[in-house]
């Protein structure tokens, strides 16, 4: 016997049209979600359309050039990115994995110190353990914390600041910072003093093109000051400077000690604190067995 037909019924949702709106409003734009979703364009239009007639809402409307989302989706970006990162977590599984059948690429955006110090290790291993995976290693930026959301960013490395409690943060070593200068610079072979080390030119390494740090308040403490001519965000770009005039650079012993061979390394003349070195990564991806491997390859390299 057949059953009847319950009139308005609420039509089964499709949860592929879930996880592509969740793009969508993550990307802002059809061809950035396509991409992201390995799909052309057109293929990702009609799954708009498809996505507009269930939710019986324009979705994302033009503005200017872009698109932006209308507030019915604006509602629901918040649950819609926990319901899809259920999802995918229902769909990983929390068991252990095989490193040799890994295929995944892996992101970690860092500073070219940390590269310098630690790629190679971390390369070697990935090499061995898991072949079939990949590591691409991005540049930082800003601290944001959106591309480790959105798993674009699998982990963030280095001297990190405040970064919200949506965040987890691990510490993985603690730098202290040396000066440096070229083979044949005047202060070479001698004590360096206070004085004499704001005698000469200095190099600023910061990626936010900052002229002034640590070094400058602890110098000011004792009444100087020294001239810092130029801001790299590159420690690698730094020494390179250094290394063909008489500036002065102040680096992280650990990080650059690859980058600085070949050069003069001598004590700071002043106290600074100590640089923590940490790993900062989204917590959905705390019970991911790929990301758990991948965090503990990364401890294994630095200790």
């Amino acid at each position: 016997m057949n059953r009847p037909v319950v009139s308005g019924s609420p039509p089964l949702v499709d949860m592929n049209l879930l996880v592509t709106l969740d793009a969508l409003l993550s990307e802002g734009s059809v061809a950035g979600a396509a991409q992201r979703m390995n799909l052309s364009p057109p293929a990702m239009s009609r799954q708009l359309t498809r996505i507009r007639h269930l939710l019986r809402d324009p979705v994302l409307v033009r503005a200017g050039r872009g698109l932006v989302p209308t507030p019915r989706a604006e509602a629901l970006r918040d649950r819609l990115r926990r319901l899809v990162q259920d999802a995918e977590a229902v769909i990983r599984g929390e068991g252990d994995i095989d490193p040799a059948m890994l295929e995944r690429s892996f992101c970690l955006r860092t500073n070219d110190g940390f590269v310098a110090a630690f790629g190679a290790a971390l390369a070697t291993i990935l090499a061995r353990e898991a072949p079939m995976a990949r590591l691409r290693f991005a540049p930082q930026g800003k601290e944001d914390v959106e591309p480790l959301r959105e798993g674009n960013v699998d982990l963030d490395i280095g001297a990190i600041g405040a970064m919200g409690p949506e965040v987890r943060l691990q510490t993985l070593l603690h730098d202290r910072f040396v000066g440096v200068i070229r083979q044949g610079h005047p202060l070479a072979g001698g004590v360096v003093t206070p004085e004499t080390f704001t005698t000469f030119p200095h190099v600023s390494v910061s990626r936010r093109g900052r002229f002034e740090g640590p070094v400058d308040g602890a110098l000011a403490a004792l009444g100087l000051k020294r001239t810092v001519s130029v801001a790299i965000a590159s420690f690698a770009d730094a020494l390179a400077v250094v290394r063909a005039s008489d500036h002065i650079a102040s680096v992280p012993a650990r990080l650059t000690q690859t980058l600085r061979d070949g050069m003069v390394t001598f004590d700071l003349p002043v106290r600074t604190d100590a640089v923590a070195i940490s790993m900062a990564w989204h917590p959905r991806f705390d019970a991911d067995p790929a990301h758990r491997w991948l965090r503990s390859r990364v401890r294994a390299c630095v200790h």
